[in-house]
């Protein structure tokens, strides 16, 4: 353990013996941590890999620098088919320790076998159209897209969880139980998996009851022991002394039912067609009511329907040609890029931008940590980089005289780089030259407010007053 001041080697002191400074409260931390990694380590070893996720994350709470437990923490989400979300804890640890890292074996396992990024993007696109189809109600459809992930990827475990609620959902519990037993093959402890086998286990053994009290009831049987001789005499044979009584008894009941049948029979047949008559009329109002709360239903189901073309609409602009989130493909793609050739920042900076396009065209963007947490990672090692060539693209555009294309690449230089004001003052002069003084008063502005008591802002409010003057 070292000293979180001076990088020094701590002794068993509550002091750094270098520097002096008070590590009692640090070393409790880190200890904490390592308790958290090591209880995780230990359910991962018995694939309680629910139990070990919850614990590394609280390692990782308490030192996020705990490269061990966020290289562990990648490998069981790897193993519950989460692999988005293990490239992303792999990348976070190689960033922190970019030397004698395991996670760089782990990251080129995947890099170097090209199929298996091909059969990662396939599943997150078929499991998003799995989803999809259950949105609209295709159940089947959703089934055989769910059989193709597990196909793909055997070990996801949301794509069996959800096969198994469709199955629940068709009544075929074994089919149900099977996945969940491959849930649980995966990871013993996960709250969902146990929750729907407890439900399936409830439908299936009332019939196993019903089984073996059937079993139960055919196998009882006399025994008694006669000489050397076991005698097995069936229960029914006990009853066969009683045939006589039921006969006399049967011919008594045959006796009363035929004075029935001519005496009170007809008076109960009358009273039966009054009841029926009157069953008839209730009928017919029932019947009337139900008509009048069909053309209602009718009506509403119109304006549902109505209301599932506009959502249908929004869903469409939403998702991609494919079914599938547009942003998480880019992210994916950027990702490998970066891992491909780390010196080609173009090719990673065109998917970011397809990222930041597709936000803007949304109203509500909501996002999964492990989705966001890549995203800034990969913004973070780069972006000094992509603003340092749309810096030079700008300029050079700009002193050709070709302000078209100088502004959106000056836009992207100040975009990834806030503190180049220079990119920002030539932006408003490109605005200026091009004949658009309202966004040239904008971005001078920027400058003004940004960038005060320097020479651009000065000039920048120069710039502000010649444009006033002539707008008088």
């Amino acid at each position: 353990m070292i000293c979180y001041q001076c990088g020094c080697t701590l002794s068993e002191h509550d002091f750094c013996t270098n520097c002096g400074a008070d590590v009692a409260l640090y070393k409790r931390i880190i200890y904490i941590s390592n308790r958290f990694y090591n209880d995780g380590l230990e359910r991962a070893g018995v694939r309680d890999l629910t139990g070990a996720i919850t614990s590394l994350r609280q390692s990782l709470k308490f030192d996020k620098n705990n490269v061990e437990a966020r290289n562990l923490l990648g490998l069981v989400y790897f193993e519950t088919g989460e692999v988005v979300a293990a490239l992303s804890e792999w990348v976070i640890s190689k960033n922190m320790r970019p030397k004698k890292n395991i996670a760089d074996d782990y990251i080129n396992m995947i890099q170097t076998n090209q199929n298996r990024l091909d059969t990662i993007n396939q599943t997150i696109k078929k499991y998003n159209q799995a989803l999809t189809y259950c949105n609209q109600d295709s159940l089947d459809l959703a089934v055989i897209q769910l059989k193709k992930v597990l196909s793909l990827n055997p070990k996801f475990i949301r794509a069996h969880q959800l096969l198994a609620l469709l199955y629940i959902n068709s009544e075929e519990w074994e089919r149900a139980k099977r996945e969940l037993t491959k849930c649980l093959e995966i990871d013993t402890n996960n709250t969902a998996t146990l929750r729907y086998m407890k439900e399936v286990d409830e439908m299936l053994l009332p019939e196993e009851g019903v089984k073996n009290a059937s079993k139960k009831k055919k196998d009882e049987v006399i025994k008694y022991q006669s000489g050397n001789e076991t005698i097995i005499q069936p229960v029914n044979m006990k009853e066969g002394r009683g045939v006589t009584s039921l006969l006399n008894l049967g011919i008594g009941l045959a006796i009363g039912i035929a004075i029935a049948f001519f005496l009170i029979l007809p008076a109960r047949i009358q009273t039966a067609r009054a009841s029926l008559d009157e069953d008839l009329r209730k009928v017919s109002e029932q019947s009337d009511a139900k008509t009048a709360t069909i053309d209602e239903l009718q009506q509403q189901l119109g304006e549902l329907q109505a209301q599932n073309e506009t959502l249908q609409q929004d869903l469409t602009a939403y998702m991609g040609k494919d079914g599938t989130l547009q942003s998480v493909e880019s992210l994916m793609k950027a990702a490998g890029a970066y891992l491909t050739n780390p010196e080609d920042v173009t090719a990673v900076a065109d998917y970011l931008t397809e990222i930041e396009e597709e936000r803007a065209q949304e109203e509500e963007h909501e996002s999964s940590e492990a989705f966001e947490s890549l995203y800034h990672t990969l913004l973070a090692l780069i972006g000094p980089q992509i603003a340092e060539s749309y810096d030079e693209d700008g300029h050079a555009a700009f002193w050709a005289g070709n302000y078209a294309d100088a502004i959106p690449n000056l836009e992207k230089a100040f975009q990834y780089d806030a503190t180049n004001g220079q990119a920002l003052f030539d932006l408003g002069n490109s605005y200026y030259r091009m004949g658009e003084k309202a966004k040239a008063k904008e971005i001078y502005q920027q400058v003004i407010e940004l960038f005060p008591n320097t020479e651009k802002a000065d000039k920048s409010a120069g710039f502000l007053a010649e444009i006033e003057g002539t707008e008088e």
